[in-house]
């Protein structure tokens, strides 16, 4: 039997702090996957489900988008292919709790709006469409024609449809993001902002100017192959803990790895992998050979001196440069190096950056991968451009088992975007998608993640529809963000679970529930799959198993459909009710509009599916505008952080993915049974007048474009003391995202700065509210 959910939310004073553990994985990672689904979805649904998961003929993990094994690439899936947190991430969407009409009927919307995150997603799917008119405390259920009518009836009363924002979570398959994009152009507007805007758009900006391609360069294969993995400002034992499993066969391989971190993070360290002896009685592999300890925002002053002791050395690789790149002459005049400020930058020692720059130069096959501890800084962009440089010097770009890895977070926000969810997707995507339907679309720019929330606050958008993930607790600037959505006429949720945007309504606001990756869809026309696409641009196909939890759900696909319909009209001249019969149907226009895409319904169905163009891999070609891989001039600005602050960032739980909170143990920390902590270095917490343990409310300090200092505040946080880099601390989101500004944005993409907050921590006064 399953375990109900829970009745009462998280107890802070309850929290435990021990030592941090000193491997990934292992029996203890198998036993934890095996409980959660256990609790969750109970005994013979777990047997039923978790042998489906990342297999050929089941379904796609709803977790990160990290690849599955393909045997073009000679490697094999394994009965097990998945990891801890992919099975907790498969258990929450195939729980057997519940939130229908009778739990909104218990609970007004006041009440769930004081919940924590945690507790609103441990209650379960969702069943009914439900809906909170203007002046209601409670959500009432909704028939789904009505819904429709309700949402085309808000969206219709706009002054135009740029007063509309469509925001789409990377969940959402390449069937719907198509089709929602479609809708989206059809009813007049790009605004279609998505979580790719928090995450990964510094790295599409830095890699289209330098490379001309957006994506990652590298197969599963080039990781396991390489001679060197540099692994910089990401936490795979958390964050994409299969990686760990690639990593580990490049180590045995006879590769060496650099992790490039402020916290030395379990998963980096050492990998027991449950799938072998070694793992399971054994010591595990240790994965890192270097383990530069960097403070927060020194890895574009880190990369600069790799690559002027490149340079210095002469091992530039001349005939790639000369025959491929752009820009050399001017790089290299600026790349000089001064030691005191990239040390004090970075906070390594001198022989550390020159070991790794050895390291650099002596390997034949390099990759480098990143996540958010590159991009969500200020100088985020610049950075990526900085590593690049560093990889085309080598002529690391194009060559087996070396190139650029952005790993991705959610399972499909790369597809997504491939499908033209993007608020200013090129004029050759424009011009394909009005030919293939005889329909006009717009070219003028829509708004990213954070113009949406400026233009909601400001009253220019008064309208926001949410295609899955969690817009509140994803995005910065909590309380901002809160009362610009509240501030809508209409908001719209499409969502499998309860979140917190549920509870931070427009006047009128809708849940629409769908189907979840693990669940049968089937139409008219039958039993269908959906496709994604992962973070090294392989397209596969993902099919449901398991029986919907309500026959009152909808696909996406179907939702999508419908709405445009009723929004669009009968006589729209697009055939939506052929889209949700058959979704081969969209995968034949896909075929038509989508670049790379061609043959799509044929090569989809290929046991591993199929693998996107990349011209700078496949051919080392460059679609850039010079006609050449660039190298760019990167100037770091270090960032002044004043006497009695600190510089912090925020990061997930171990028992988290991105806003969905499995449970209360980040156990790799050593942190058990709360959340609200902030972590900093025990000489750190000592001269600043704290004890370890003490209860601090944390405030932000941020210096606006016009001279003015913005604070903002959370309180009743644990200090932990915890090896981190010297002037450095960290905090769980969402709990700290209101310490994030909103105009705190990256260059280049408007990314928010998440990894590079100032911070001063004050005594906590006894009855400030701890939320």
């Amino acid at each position: 039997m399953s375990r109900g959910a829970p009745e009462h939310d998280i107890d802070e004073s309850a929290l435990r702090v021990g030592r941090p553990g000193d491997a990934a994985a292992g029996v203890k990672g198998v036993l934890v996957s095996l409980r959660r689904s256990w609790e969750q979805m109970g005994l013979a649904r777990t047997a039923r489900t978790l042998p489906l998961l990342n297999q050929r003929d089941g379904f796609d993990c709803p977790g990160c988008a990290w690849p599955d094994p393909r045997e073009a690439e000679g490697d094999r899936r394994k009965i097990a292919e998945f990891c801890e947190n992919g099975a907790k991430a498969v258990a929450e969407e195939a729980t057997t709790r519940r939130v229908g009409p009778e739990f909104f009927a218990r609970h007004p919307v006041a009440e769930l709006a004081e919940r924590t995150d945690y507790w609103l997603g441990q209650q379960g799917r969702l069943t009914h469409p439900m809906v909170l008119r203007d002046g209601d405390t409670h959500y009432r259920p909704i028939s789904w024609a009505e819904a429709f009518e309700v949402i085309a009836a808000g969206l219709r009363a706009l002054d135009s449809p740029d007063q509309a924002a469509f925001y789409t979570s990377g969940r959402t398959s390449n069937e719907a993001a198509f089709l929602y994009q479609l809708m989206v152009r059809c009813f007049g507007t790009n605004n279609l902002p998505d979580c790719s805007n928090m995450c990964h758009e510094s790295s599409g900006a830095a890699l289209t100017e330098t490379l001309g391609v957006g994506k990652g360069s590298v197969s599963l294969s080039d990781v396991e192959h390489a001679d060197l993995v540099l692994v910089v400002g990401q936490n795979p034992g958390t964050n994409h803990p299969r990686m760990l499993s690639s990593l580990e066969k490049m180590k045995r391989r006879g590769g060496r790895i650099v992790a490039v971190n402020p916290l030395p993070e379990t998963g980096l360290m050492r990998f027991r992998n449950p799938q072998n002896v070694r793992g399971v009685l054994g010591g595990g592999t240790p994965l890192a050979d270097e383990f530069a300890q960097i403070r927060i925002g020194g890895d574009l002053a880190l990369f600069k001196a790799l690559n002027a002791l490149v340079l210095r050395a002469g091992a530039v690789d001349k005939e790639f440069v000369a025959a491929h790149t752009h820009g050399f002459a001017e790089f290299a005049a600026q790349a000089d190096l001064d030691w005191e400020a990239t040390t004090e930058a970075t906070g390594l020692p001198q022989e550390q950056i020159e070991r790794i720059a050895e390291m650099v130069i002596s390997s034949e096959r390099t990759v480098a991968c990143w996540a958010m501890g590159l991009t969500q800084h200020r100088q985020g962009v610049a950075t990526i451009r900085e590593v690049v440089n560093l990889l085309l010097l080598r002529g690391m770009i194009g060559k087996p088992g070396a190139g650029v890895c952005p790993v991705r977070g959610h399972s499909n926000v790369q597809g997504d975007r491939t499908m033209g969810i993007w608020e200013k997707m090129p004029e050759r995507f424009l011009a394909a998608l009005e030919a293939e339907f005889g329909v006009p679309v717009p070219r003028h720019p829509g708004l990213d993640t954070v113009d949406t929330i400026r233009a909601m606050r400001d009253g220019r958008v008064r309208a926001f529809v949410g295609m899955g993930g969690n817009f509140v607790s994803a995005t910065p600037d909590t309380e901002a963000t809160a009362a610009a959505l509240r501030s809508c006429e209409l908001t719209v949720q499409v969502s499998t679970k309860l979140n917190r945007s549920h509870v931070t309504p427009g006047r009128t606001a809708l849940i629409l529930p769908t189907l979840g990756r693990t669940e049968r869809d089937v139409q008219a026309g039958g039993p269908q799959f959906v496709t994604v696409e992962d973070s090294m641009s392989v397209v596969h196909a993902s099919r449901g198993r398991l029986a919907p939890v309500s026959e009152h759900l909808l696909s996406e696909v179907a939702i999508i459909c419908r709405l445009a319909r009723t929004l669009l009209g009968p006589d729209h001249p697009v055939r939506w009710e052929s889209f949700e019969r058959d979704y081969d149907v969209i995968r034949d226009h896909i075929a038509r509009v989508v670049p790379g895409c061609e043959d799509y319904n044929r090569r989809v169905r290929e046991p591993d599916g199929f693998v996107l163009p990349h011209p700078p891999r496949d051919s080392r070609t460059f679609p850039t505008a010079t006609g050449k891989a660039n190298f760019t001039v990167n100037v770091p600005e270090p960032i002044q952080v004043p006497t009695g602050r600190l510089l912090l960032q925020t990061l997930r739980s171990h028992d988290q993915y991105n806003t969905t909170i499995y449970g209360l143990s980040d156990r790799y920390r050593g942190i058990e049974d709360g959340r609200r902590v902030v972590l900093a270095h025990p000489e750190d917490i000592a001269e600043l007048g704290f004890t370890a343990g003490d209860l601090v409310d944390v405030v932000s300090e941020w210096t606006a474009p016009d001279g003015s200092v913005e604070e903002r505040r959370v309180n009743r946080f644990r200090l932990v003391a915890y090896p981190t880099a010297r002037g450095c601390a960290a905090a769980y989101y969402p709990e700290a995202n209101p310490l994030v500004p909103l105009g705190s944005v990256a260059e280049g993409s408007n990314t928010p700065v998440s990894k590079a907050v100032i911070v001063r921590f004050e005594p906590h006064a006894t009855g400030r509210d701890i939320r």
